[in-house]
């Protein structure tokens, strides 16, 4: 263990003890949340992330001890000090598998064959190639009824020497990394038929300087048969690195050996260390892939809510009828409704009528407009909407809301045990309008991959992707803290702490004796016990409680530190319920606040969360961000763009070559990694994100394509 900790500490750059701290509580069965929140003196500041990725490096170190450990025992009576010593000593997975190559039981093969006809010790004479030694000689003394000609023995002999070179560790180690370098990656078209693979029909990159994106679409391009895939390599530079490891001096013995060697490398080291790398380069990508989709989901999850308004979303649709549904403050539904915006002028202005009514009944002050099908059409008939509302005394703003994923809920269970009333088609309404309002609360609700913020995600080792995700969610969620008394339990179930189980058991609970009271009534929900408590109290909010501080991410451990330091700084916890713990920083600012940490029992980071807790009970992290673009009565086309323009979007994806930039055109533009900075970046998340309001300058347009050009660099700074 006392290795594992070096290693975490040496890759994370954390120090020894903090890392000793984190893997001590996740032992414990703390979640990362927790940790993160409320631990912050055991392990030194780290955010989610950080942790994240200590939780996962422990496991594979756990997993490389214990392949260790089965490998030895596999390779039993044969295990000398020296090579226990450097089964111990490998890094790497890899590196284990290729000490235990040669002792692995093998499916038959031609050196197997030759080992059983008594072979291996002409081999192992061969192979010490003394100068004066004559190989056709000694092979004489190996010859049987099977083996009837000294050539058939040398054969024999050769094929041995060949699995021999194949196994050694210290080759296989030399030539991986030696390809890793230098070889290249040749694909070619598959067939005639053109494809959207065609950028890859005459491709060709070192495999060092491939792209992840490059990989994936690559591979995708092989498996649905339209381009062929190799690895070339310089066949003499790998020879000559097996010979100085084989070879020893010019003998005729010596000869023989290089020929096996020869023949190892193109019978079997090649194609087994092509199928690695090709192996390794599509973990790489897919890991990259996953980390970049988990950089985009946060800010998706993250998005300022527009709470306590009265919404109308609208799923657009042709043949079907554009679907609506009306939510209030709370989400719940208010009116749900088919109109039929594209079925000819008559049936358009009937639609703004029928709409039109709804809104000024219920007041509604925002539209969410999906982003499907006939979302252009709907835009341009909620404009003129919009427009005779507000003749009528309604100001009444739209959004164009992402509605990936609305479909997937709609028909799933989830959706149908909350609106078993309502058509599959109007809880997708239902979904869209609650995306604008709380776009955390309702995302949560669907599978992540349904997202659309990532790329080749259904390409992806699924168990990883799902994990990767699951952990921003998680993040997210108790990020921002949840309403015990609203929340649903595909929200609750996020929290840490709580399972699918003890979420559902919550709202069970609520429903039977009526909103929670306390923090302290969680107890009383089956299946919730005391570690379960601990681990989610401070995430959960409970504003109808007495005590002010079940409404904050105080953690009820730290309810007494809190009250001393308000008495401390001669406060109570009703100043804090009335909002007047504006001076609360500065009071402590007049202290030593060390000691005043030490007089309250508590560490200096969990003091300076009190303090931010105190200040704005109830607070939502989300309200600091940038607020969504509502607009009102402008309604573009792709016609109606010009190079040179300078518009305003919000980055909707973020892909390792660039960013898709919604501009209000139902189409998004894509801007180039090189037209985001003035500087070199290695990744268009260095400078943007997914949610981020960015200034643009139209670059091309072609309609055809209907393809977007678009430069931030020539616009100036991103926004934030």
């Amino acid at each position: 263990m006392d290795s594992m900790i070096y290693t975490l500490a040496q890759e994370l750059g954390q120090p020894e003890h903090c890392v000793e701290n984190v893997v001590r509580l996740i032992d414990e069965g703390n979640t990362i949340p927790f940790i993160a929140r409320y631990r912050k003196e055991l392990h030194g500041g780290m955010d989610d992330t950080a942790l994240r990725t200590l939780a996962d490096r422990l496991n594979y170190l756990r997993g490389l001890e214990a392949r260790r450990q089965e490998v030895k025992k596999a390779i039993g009576d044969k295990l000398t000090p020296d090579l226990s010593q450097a089964i111990d000593g490998a890094q790497t997975l890899a590196a284990v598998e290729d000490l235990y190559r040669p002792y692995k039981q093998k499916r038959r093969t031609r050196a197997s064959i030759a080992k059983e006809k008594g072979l291996e010790p002409l081999a192992m004479k061969i192979l010490l190639q003394v100068p004066s030694a004559d190989p056709d000689k000694i092979a004489k003394e190996f010859l049987t009824d099977e083996v009837p000609a000294a050539a058939d023995a040398l054969a024999g002999a050769s094929d041995i020497l060949a699995e021999m070179i194949s196994d050694n560790a210290e080759i296989r180690r030399d030539l991986r990394e030696q390809l890793q370098k230098t070889a290249q990656m040749t694909v070619t078209a598959a067939g005639g038929e053109d494809s959207v693979y065609r950028l890859y029909y005459d491709f060709c990159q070192p495999v060092r300087r491939l792209q992840g994106h490059q990989v994936l679409a690559i591979n995708r391009g092989e498996k649905e048969g339209f381009l062929k895939v190799s690895i070339e390599a310089d066949s003499e530079r790998a020879l000559a690195a097996i010979r100085r490891h084989m070879v020893r001096g010019r003998t005729v013995c010596g000869e023989i050996v290089m020929q096996a060697a020869e023949d190892s490398w193109n019978r079997l080291l090649f194609p087994s260390l092509e199928r690695e790398i090709r192996a390794m380069l599509t973990e790489d990508a897919a890991e990259g892939a996953i980390h970049n989709f988990a950089l985009n989901l946060r800010p998706l999850l993250m998005q300022p809510p527009v709470r306590g308004k009265v919404i109308m979303g609208l799923d657009p649709g042709y043949a079907h009828g554009c679907k609506v549904a009306v939510i209030d403050g709370t989400g719940k539904v208010l009116d749900t409704m088919v109109v039929y915006p594209t079925f000819g002028e008559r049936k358009r202005k009937e639609c703004i009528e029928q709409l039109k009514r709804s809104i000024l009944k219920h007041r509604v002050q925002h539209l969410a407009i999906g982003n499907g099908t006939a979302s252009r059409e709907t835009e341009a008939m909620a404009v003129d909407l919009i427009r005779e509302c507000g003749a009528a005394g309604q100001h009444v703003t739209y959004m164009v809301v992402n509605e990936s994923g609305a479909s997937v809920y709609s028909a799933s269970k989830l959706a149908a045990e909350e609106f078993p009333q309502y058509d599959v088609n109007l809880r997708s309404a239902v979904s869209i309008a609650r995306r604008l309002q709380d776009p955390l609360a309702e995302l949560v609700k669907i599978d992540p991959k349904a997202i659309g913020v990532g790329q080749y995600q259904h390409d992806m080792p699924q168990k990883r992707l799902d994990e990767a995700l699951g952990g921003v969610v998680e993040d997210c969620v108790n990020g921002v803290g949840v309403d015990v008394n609203t929340a649903s339990p595909s929200l609750l179930r996020y929290v840490a702490g709580l399972t699918a189980v003890t979420a559902k058991n919550i709202v069970a609970y609520r429903e039977e004796h009526g909103a929670f009271t306390s923090r302290k009534q969680l107890l009383k929900v089956p299946k919730l016990g005391p570690k379960a408590f601990q681990q989610c109290a401070g995430f959960l909010r409970v504003p109808e409680s007495r005590n002010v501080l079940d409404n904050t991410g105080v953690h009820p451990e730290s309810y007494e530190a809190a009250d001393k330091l308000l008495k401390l700084c001669g406060m109570t916890l009703q100043d804090a319920a009335d909002g007047r713990l504006s001076a609360l920083p500065l009071k402590l600012k007049t202290m030593n606040a060390d000691q005043t940490a030490a007089q309250c029992g508590v560490g200096r980071a969990t003091l300076d969360d009190i303090v931010t807790e105190l200040r704005k009970p109830g607070r939502d992290p989300r309200d600091e961000l940038p607020q969504p673009i509502l607009r009102s009565n402008e309604v573009m086309e792709l016609k109606d763009l010009k190079p040179g323009m300078q518009m305003t979007g919000t980055v909707r994806n973020v892909i390792d070559f660039g960013a898709f930039v919604d501009i209000g055109v139902h189409q998004d533009g894509l801007v180039h990694i090189s037209e985001i900075a003035d500087r070199f970046i290695r990744h268009p998340s260095e400078v943007v994100r997914v949610g981020d309001i960015v200034d643009v300058v139209v670059l091309n347009v072609d309609e055809k394509k209907k393809r977007i050009s678009l430069s931030i660099k020539q616009a100036g700074k991103t926004k934030r």
